[in-house]
């Protein structure tokens, strides 16, 4: 419902105050209580009071009009704990006409609130994030009004812009203002390694300056032009993709339909007309469904909320005028943060970038994959992100734990200045051992090999010591593109790698979409479980002609030399003999056209099924090679999907049943004659290689960056002690090995 002329006056009146009030040159404290007495005296309470998060778990009375001025910088409460700290842990109003009788009320001596019996309390937040909390109290009973309540929610999200602006900054009680805390967020391993740097956001946050204003009819109009821009713009991208898939079009026309919503339009018109400009409205219900968004469970919901929010954003931006590119030059030892990224994105950064902290994506997102062929530090999940970093802001970046300190503190920053300087020094060790063979002292010699997926990893060949290529991804040509890449391209592309290569050995790994894993220009297949759906081969099976012009195009790149490819995600033999029956159409149809074709074809599998592992002995002897793919065996295994967070980390690799697993596949491959090979983060990490190492698995494919420590380990090691330890273990009941393996490493 509009609100009445008078209350709509009245809360302009106290926004132009408040507005002149900012503009005044004040200290922080000074203003703060300049604040709190206009706020009283204009909406007619004893009492005003503006309490501030002080760290993420304690609010701090910073100002008051009508309480014992010696509690301001004393009074502290936890989240949760009276009714502030209530409206702060809720993220709701509290209105109640007898506070001391209200639930979860708690009397502070210190402050003489006992005189008081009206409580009102408004989160003061911003996009969601609460900042603190606003407090004004009567002496007479009475619950606040409607009017009321709204003028004060207008007034705290000022407030709350405010505080974005830093204009809280009390220097005498050593309070920091919003974007100047020290803040540890928690998020999850996607690519290890350690860095610091400076925030460089990918989408930089819309800031509103211009907060408040005298002509609401000019705001009003403003805010018209730029929603029908919006709903123009909107409908240009539903005309330009006509053709588009299924979930593209539901986005869209979500977006149109909260565009051209009556009730989101009318809300903020009633928040201009109570004395905000049209961005400040437009802000402040962005602030509200962020708020609803952090309690909605249901995932459609919240889908639709974070539709919202991205409009809000597009609209923000055509009223500010700031686009994404703000004019901010890149900070050196750049940290990219964003709420997400594509491949192509991410690539056109390249190396520039020290580190990279999304707040979703995934462990096998596309992003994910890019940055581990970069070799570069990425932490995803980190939630609220976008919204507490600063271009420039100083951040520490843990993928070893998922952990990003941002703005840390000089005890933080000197510990991990410690760390990195650690690792360097590690490294350096690393690359005196870099050309020897990874020889144990048994004798036993251990093939080390690394993952590859772009051009830009191969002088890595030499640098890591790698001895080949164990896994080359193909699909990375692809995910990065518009369209479907043309075969020359391919060629070309794969001859490069193989000249990079100087004669080492490429294990190409044929096209691997699906799952997470999606083509833009091909049609998005809906599925409950896509890990367990169409991807890998089995796309292959049904695009027969995409698989074959990527095979064209590796025989051609070849030019006569030896060639290596493996084919993904092979479940039984028909799979595998219909890959294998591919290649030879395409090389037969190479010969035909007068094409010089390798002499010697390696062709492998990725065992990542189970079942696979329980074919028969006439598949072992058929495939040239097996390559065990970590990643996805695991989490078929013990039935605990590697993109959750909740149980991904629960199952060991070094359980005994696993490796019991492994061991059975060990012994069919040596029965059979059969090469195999270890991919995946396990291969990577030193405790868990020099377990694979001793059952037998005798070549390892990680990333560059790994084969150092993996090498390091191993020419100290014993595999046959080792190998002792895991059966001890096994004949003992024990469920996992880690423990003795890491005292065996310990002692040695």
């Amino acid at each position: 419902m509009p609100m009445p002329n008078k209350i709509e006056s009245d809360s302009r009146k106290l926004l132009g105050r408040l507005r002149d009030t900012m503009a005044e040159e004040a200290k922080g404290q000074e203003r703060l209580d300049k604040i709190t007495l206009l706020i009283s005296s204009t909406i007619g309470t004893e009492v005003c009071s503006i309490y501030l998060l002080r760290d993420s778990e304690t609010l701090e009375l910073c100002a008051t009009q009508g309480l014992e001025l010696d509690a301001v910088h004393q009074t502290r409460m936890r989240i949760g704990e009276g009714l502030v700290g209530s409206v702060a842990k809720k993220n709701k109003v509290i209105n109640t006409a007898d506070a001391p009788s209200y639930p979860g009320f708690r009397y502070m001596p210190e402050t003489g609130e006992e005189r008081f019996s009206s409580f009102l309390g408004l989160p003061i937040q911003r996009l969601g994030e609460l900042l603190g909390v606003l407090v004004v109290q009567s002496k007479t009973a009475r619950e606040f009004n409607t009017d009321e309540i709204y003028a004060l929610e207008v007034v705290a999200m000022v407030l709350a812009e405010m505080a974005e602006l830093g204009a809280f900054v009390s220097e005498e009680s050593g309070l920091k203002a919003l974007h100047q805390q020290s803040i540890l967020i928690r998020g999850s391993v996607a690519q290890e390694g350690a860095t610091k740097g400076n925030v460089w956001l990918h989408e930089p946050r819309v800031v509103v300056t211009n907060l408040v204003s005298d002509d609401p009819e000019a705001e009003i109009s403003r805010l018209e032009e730029a929603v029908q821009e919006l709903r123009n713009h909107v409908d240009q991208m539903l005309e330009k993709n006509r053709q588009m898939d299924k979930e593209q079009a539901e986005i869209l026309e979500a977006y149109k339909m909260f565009a051209n919503s009556r009730g989101w339009m009318k809300r903020m018109v009633t928040d201009i007309n109570s004395g905000l400009s049209a961005e400040a409205a437009v802000d402040k219900e962005q602030s509200s469904a962020r708020a609803r968004l952090g309690q909605v469970t249901d995932p459609y919901m919240r889908d639709r909320l974070h539709d919202l929010d991205d409009l809000s954003n597009r609209l923000l931006r055509i009223l500010t005028g700031q686009g994404k590119e703000t004019g901010a030059s890149m900070p050196q030892n750049p940290i990219l943060v964003a709420s997400n990224i594509g491949p192509a994105e991410l690539l056109d950064y390249g190396r520039t970038l020290k580190g990279i902290v999304l707040e979703e994506g995934s462990v096998g997102s596309h992003a994910t994959i890019v940055a581990r062929a970069l070799a570069i530090p990425l932490v995803i999940h980190a939630q609220n992100i976008t919204a507490e970093a600063l271009n420039g802001d100083e951040v520490l970046v843990d993928g070893e734990q998922g952990l990003v300190h941002l703005r840390p503190d000089e005890s933080v920053s000197s510990a991990f200045k410690d760390k990195i300087a650690m690792e360097a020094k590690a490294q350096e060790r690393y690359s005196a051992i870099r050309h020897l063979p990874a020889n144990t002292r048994d004798n036993s010699k251990v093939n080390l090999l690394m993952n590859a997926g772009l051009m830009a990893d191969l002088p890595s060949l030499d640098s890591s010591g790698a001895e080949g290529v164990g896994l080359f991804r193909t699909e990375l040509q692809f995910l990065i593109r518009n369209q479907m890449p043309k075969r020359s391209e391919l060629s070309a592309m794969y001859k490069r790698v193989m000249d990079a290569a100087g004669g080492k050995t490429v294990v190409f790994r044929s096209l691997d979409i699906g799952s997470d894993k999606v083509l833009s220009y091909m049609p998005n297949v809906e599925e409950p479980n896509p890990a367990l759906g169409w991807r890998a081969i089995r796309v292959g099976f049904d695009k027969p002609g995409i698989l074959r012009m990527q095979l064209q195009a590796l025989l051609r790149a070849a030019e006569g030399r030896p060639l290596s490819i493996m084919f993904p995600f092979i479940a039984q033999t028909s799979e595998f003999d219909f890959a294998k029956l591919e290649m030879e159409k395409a090389k037969e149809r190479e010969l035909k056209l007068g094409h010089k074709v390798p002499k010697k074809i390696s062709i492998g599998a990725m065992l990542e099924t189970p079942s696979l592992a329980f074919e028969s002995d006439n598949f072992f002897q058929e495939v040239d090679f097996l390559s065990i793919g970590g990643n996805d065996l695991k989490q078929f295994f013990f039935a605990a999907d590697r993109e959750n967070e909740l149980v991904r980390k629960r199952y060991d690799t070094l359980n005994l049943s696993f490796l019991d697993f492994l061991q059975m596949i060990v012994d069919k491959c040596e029965k059979n004659n059969t090469k195999l090979s270890f991919c995946g983060e396990d291969a990577g990490r030193p405790v868990e290689a020099l377990c694979l190492a001793a059952i037998g698995i005798k070549t390892l494919s990680m990333r560059p960056a790994s084969i150092g420590p993996v090498k390091n380990i191993l020419l100290k090691s014993d595999l046959g002690a080792v190998k002792k330890i895991i059966d001890k273990a096994r004949i003992d009941g024990e469920t996992s090995v880690r423990k003795k393996i890491i005292q065996y490493m310990a002692a040695n």
